[in-house]
């Protein structure tokens, strides 16, 4: 079954410390085999164009590229993308 390579990619747009990112990540927590977590620091030089666009709003998702939710987890969002996308992967 190669279901296991193919875990959706939760991007999460971080920088530190970032107190609600922790928060987010502990949230998280019951899912996380579900998808691989990829932490993108905003404040380090070659990502300076994700620090103009969301300096404000950190913790921000992207989930296999596209923008989910920022600031707070939405789980019934969150839930509800990461089986649509574990079906179309099956």
């Amino acid at each position: 079954c190669s279901a296991s390579t193919n875990k959706p990619t939760l991007t999460l747009f971080t920088k530190k410390p970032c107190p609600l990112c922790d928060e987010a990540k502990e949230v998280l927590e019951p899912y996380k085999r579900r998808f691989i977590l990829q932490e993108v620091d905003i404040t380090l030089p070659e990502n300076s164009a994700w620090y103009d666009k969301y300096k404000y709003d950190i913790p921000v998702f992207h989930l296999n590229g596209k923008f989910l939710m920022k600031h707070r987890v939405d789980i019934p969002k969150f839930e509800d993308r990461l089986r649509k996308l574990e079906l179309q992967n099956e």
